[in-house]
């Protein structure tokens, strides 16, 4: 009996490290977009992040909120299988903002390896004449 109990923690100690390794991961082509410079007439400019699930375990995006209101992600809640690729569709609007230059950002909360990541975009909106 001491033998078989031997065996099983023997068991459950090398099976951890093996659990434990084996987590989603994420990889983001880009963190940083720049919209350049474009006018107060068309204050609504839209990007795309891409990422890739790069780890062994199906990626999930629980979360992606943006430092205002002006600046609003869209992202689907369907895991990432690994080796998949998923987009997170990021939508700036400077309608009644001031012109310059900007930067919003936008924070991600997933299961992955690193839970949280930062994504960026900044531009300079010209006064329209």
């Amino acid at each position: 009996m001491k033998k078989l109990l031997k065996v099983i923690v023997c068991a459950f100690a090398l099976a951890m490290p093996v659990c434990a390794s084996a987590q989603a991961e994420i990889k983001f082509d880009k963190t940083v977009i720049d919209f350049g410079e474009f006018s107060e007439a068309t204050p609504q400019q839209s990007c795309t992040f891409t990422y890739t699930n790069t780890g062994n375990q199906p990626l999930i995006i629980n979360q992606a909120v943006a430092s205002c209101g002006c600046t609003v992600p869209e992202f689907t809640k369907d895991p990432v299988q690994p080796g998949m690729k998923g987009q997170i569709k990021v939508t700036y609007n400077g309608k009644g903002k001031f012109p310059g230059h900007f930067k919003k950002s936008i924070t991600v909360r997933c299961n992955a390896k690193t839970e949280m990541i930062r994504l960026y975009i900044e531009g300079d909106m010209t006064e329209s004449k």
